[in-house]
């Protein structure tokens, strides 16, 4: 039956007599971005996107039979809304997808063709949460071409606009309830396993992949991540694969994360800028890394996931599988009062970078007035939005807009 949420199939789990799920190959694709200036000029990033699952398949899958392939966040739209703070209804009405729609048919075509799953990352709208807004959208095209699961982005980095469930929080609830399934959805299926799906800052709170797998998850999908955060320290991959084998390994879920490729921010950039760094990988239950490659310019990452193993795993375990004797009682009071304020956006369009630095500010002075923070001797300047360019004044969209009709030079 449909969950109402995700549009997935709410499964019963699986039971003793089930048949077990065969060993397959998950593959996570990395593909070269061209920025968006409406809905039309995605065709060219899904493009390359057809042409990298087509060469996937056809050089990996001699390998294992590939049941899951998996884009990084950015590689259908880019991140222009992002990059020029465009105001969110325009963004919504004139750059997003609706899910299903052209663009996910598409893909749908390919999850036919190969019989494999696809889940991807796109910012789409949402009409029956609210109108004009869109949000950071995580979807799952089934074999058979349908999409079966779609999820929202949680949790946002400062320089993202994208709406998010708690920015509208008492709609969402009306809607799907307060359960965990109501934030962190897992499609259950009988072929590759339980999945759920996280973008890019979700990671960053150990939060986000515990409910995940609260809720039944075994493979998560979690892509893309920017620099500094993927190339901190002297180990590849820097915090971005620290987190997720963590993720992994107190979880005992895999890890498929595909990073974003090279991003040409608009028509007119001569070269593209490798915004994050590389550093694919995939990560088994117990924090290995299967897979991991350093390029992002077209390229794959690819890992065998052997949903039967972990199962095991978890349930004849009496010490590494954690969750078995979390003592949550403990835990239960640490969430009660609010950091970041609830329902930002209910009553008004999302605003702009500027105005919404402040409200990071005063969680940051909530979090000292509340003594988890305790205020340095001597303040300074913090960070603060500059817009790029000469004018340092708000962006003007409509001008930069231009960019998209004049003659590209690449």
């Amino acid at each position: 039956m449909d969950d109402g949420i995700t549009g997935g199939l709410a499964q019963a789990a699986p039971s003793a007599g089930s048949q077990p799920i065969a060993p397959y190959m998950a593959v996570g694709l990395s593909t070269v971005v061209h920025g968006i200036g409406e809905r039309k000029h995605i065709d060219r990033n899904l493009r390359i996107v057809e042409d990298a699952i087509h060469a996937a398949v056809s050089i990996i899958g001699i390998n294992m039979p590939v049941k899951l392939i998996a884009l990084a966040e950015g590689a259908l739209t880019g991140f222009t809304d992002e990059i020029f703070d465009i105001p969110h209804v325009t963004a919504a009405r004139d750059l997003f997808i609706d899910i299903p729609g052209p663009e996910t048919e598409r893909l749908a075509g390919l999850a036919r063709h190969y019989e494999t799953y696809i889940v991807a990352q796109c910012k789409a709208r949402w009409p029956e949460v609210m109108p004009d807004r869109f949000f950071n959208t995580l979807f799952v095209i089934s074999p058979g071409g349908e999409v079966v699961h779609r999820a929202a982005k949680n949790h946002i980095w400062c320089r993202e606009r994208s709406c998010t469930p708690h920015d509208v929080y008492n709609r969402w609830v009306e809607l799907f309830g307060t359960g965990i399934d109501a934030f962190y959805p897992v499609l259950r299926t009988e072929d590759i396993g339980n999945l759920g799906t996280i973008c890019c800052s979700d990671g960053e709170y150990p939060e986000a992949v515990r409910a995940l797998a609260f809720n039944g998850a075994e493979v998560v999908y979690r892509p893309s991540e920017a620099v500094p955060m993927t190339q901190i320290g002297s180990d590849p991959g820097g915090t971005w694969l620290l987190q997720n084998r963590a993720h992994a390994h107190f979880n005992n879920v895999y890890m498929i994360c595909p990073n974003v490729g090279p991003v040409f921010v608009h028509p007119q950039m001569g070269h593209p800028f490798d915004i994050a760094g590389g550093n694919s990988h995939i990560v088994d239950y117990q924090g290995n890394v299967l897979g991991h490659t350093t390029s992002g310019y077209n390229s794959f990452v690819a890992g065998i996931v052997d949903v039967e193993a972990l199962r095991q795993f978890r349930t004849m375990n009496l010490n590494s599988n954690w969750m078995k004797d979390l003592r949550t009682e403990v835990f239960r009071h640490m969430y009660e009062e609010p950091i970041h304020p609830a329902n930002l956006w209910l009553e008004r369009d999302p605003a702009q970078h500027d105005e919404v630095d402040d409200v990071y500010r005063a969680n940051i002075r909530r979090l000292i007035e509340r003594g988890s923070y305790t205020r340095p001797a001597v303040s300074f300047p913090g960070v603060r939005y500059i817009a790029a360019g000469e004018n340092s004044e708000q962006p003007d969209w409509s001008a930069a807009r231009e960019l998209w009709n004049e003659p590209a030079s690449h």
